[in-house]
């Protein structure tokens, strides 16, 4: 797929339901009211028939605040998937040595573990994210990692693969036009192409070099004047689904946001009940109710006050009799309602986005445990990220293979390249203690071999390193005793 025709309709409408979907989660991933009244001045009712909170009054009246409040649920679902798939970074292994200190290198100088946090944050909010291998030899002698979100790319996919994708974006702009910069991926080659349009239009295709912002890449174009060759035959892109299928659209190769139970009701119901909650209290202010001879008079003009850390006051002409002394009015406060209706709010959208309510700090958070009676306590967010887990793992193959194979075609002449393993850490770190008593009552039953225990208590170490532990730990304990079938054991 080329680069699109000038004046083209952007984004194009093939997409727009789709778009229009993503417009409603970022609103709710963002915590912005303002997006969310945008969003629902044209859907201003639940399914249940009630009106939505944040359809009401988008513009107060003059002196009066909004007392609407936003509790960012959203955000914490997507958070809590991040932090579920890569708080514990993977490990990513090639057979070559050389390659193998190359990759990590890779990693740990572009960052890419807190990149994947990133991008699995932005999955679990739109549905799905985009990964993109790029360059820039003025930054880093390296191929970069970058994230793309789904609401701004346009991908083309054949029997649920990825073939090619248009990433787009709008450049500063200093009136009604809108500048778009669009960068096309396909096997070999990445195309670039500025447009200067309107607000739906992509207008007419001018050269690079018309704004600030790409100007830069009008130096790196071949010989056709709007692509830069890879030199690899792979795509410099992957997709990687949030989870699927997409319910709403079926057979789509798109993933399905963790909001699309859907939760967005539920979540205007919440922001309801702890708005609810804030009036009760606003209103459960402690008032005086006063006779105006207990104001003090400040002139013409000037109005009155009370001061109510007066201690001494001038006789009154007030009937004790006719209930005109100082009155106290205080409302209760909800607490327990409005906090049970929050809670099961709460309970019900993690349990419909696929998770435990634990993973979010509900229920008993007192008592230390084990990671096993965690991982049984979080058993559904644990499910939830091994089917997440198995979405991204080919993408993540891909994408570093991608990784170096530029870094030998640019960077690093001579590179072993094979397609790495990816292996995914485990979702609950075990206690160091709880490790070391299981290790000490498997010894103490002889039901456990040292290279076991160094294994169970290092998982991450390799082989070499595994035996090298071993034979130290049986050198110092005496244990190590020589092979009688080697020549000279017996002498």
């Amino acid at each position: 797929m080329p680069l699109p025709d000038s004046n083209a309709p952007w984004p194009p409408p093939q997409l727009a339901p789709l778009y229009r979907e993503l417009h409603v989660d970022d609103a709710w991933y963002s915590g912005d009211r303002k997006k969310l009244a945008e969003v629902y001045q044209h859907q201003q009712r639940r399914e249940d028939g009630r009106r939505r909170l944040w359809s009401r009054h988008r513009h107060p009246q003059p002196g009066k605040r909004d007392t609407r409040l936003h509790i960012p649920l959203a955000g914490d679902i997507a958070t809590t998937s991040a932090d579920l798939l890569f708080s514990e970074p993977p490990t990513f292994t090639v057979p070559d040595t050389g390659a193998q200190d190359r990759l990590a290198e890779l990693v740990e100088a572009g960052g890419i573990e807190n990149t994947l946090l990133e991008a699995a944050e932005v999955a679990a909010a739109l549905g799905g994210v985009f990964l993109r291998i790029t360059w820039d030899t003025s930054l880093a002698p390296r191929p970069l990692l970058t994230v793309v979100h789904a609401d701004a790319a346009v991908p083309r996919f054949r029997w649920g693969q990825l073939t090619d994708v248009t990433f787009w974006r709008e450049l500063a702009s200093d009136g009604s036009t809108v500048w778009r910069h669009l960068e096309h991926h396909e096997p070999g080659r990445i195309l670039h192409g500025l447009y200067e349009g309107t607000v739906d239009r992509l207008g007419r295709r001018v050269p690079l070099t018309e704004h600030p912002e790409v100007a830069g890449l009008a130096d790196s174009l071949g010989p056709d004047g709007d692509a830069i060759e890879t030199g690899i035959p792979e795509l410099t892109a992957a997709y990687v689904p949030n989870i699927r299928p997409n319910r709403r659209h079926r057979g789509s190769p798109f993933g399905r946001s963790d909001y699309a139970a859907p939760l967005h009701d539920l979540m205007d119901a919440l922001d309801e009940t702890w708005s609810s909650w804030l009036r009760d209290i606003r209103l459960g202010r402690a008032r005086l109710i006063i006779p105006d001879g207990y104001l003090r008079d400040h002139g013409p003009g000037r109005g009155a006050s009370f001061d109510d850390d007066r201690e001494i006051w001038q006789g009154l002409n007030i009937p004790p009799t006719e209930g005109g002394g100082i009155t106290l009015s205080q409302f209760a406060i909800r607490v327990a309602e409005h906090q049970s209706t929050a809670d099961s709010l709460v309970q019900q959208a993690v349990r419909s986005a696929g998770y435990s309510a634990q993973s979010f700090g509900l229920g008993d958070q007192g008592a230390a445990v084990t990671a096993t009676e965690v991982t049984a306590r979080e058993r559904r967010s644990m499910i939830t990220r091994d089917k997440k887990s198995r979405y991204w793992r080919p993408a993540l193959a891909h994408v570093l293979l991608v990784m170096l194979r530029l870094d030998r075609a640019m960077f690093t002449p001579g590179l072993v390249v094979d397609r790495p393993r990816v292996t995914f850490g485990d979702g609950v770190s075990e206690d160091p203690q709880s490790v070391a008593q299981t290790l000490s009552l498997l010894q103490q039953a002889q039901a456990v071999s040292t290279d076991t225990k160094v294994r169970a208590l290092h998982p991450d170490w390799d082989d070499t390193a595994v035996r090298a532990e071993v034979d130290r730990i049986l050198t110092e304990t005496g244990a190590a005793v020589p092979d009688p079938m080697q020549a000279g054991a017996l002498d």
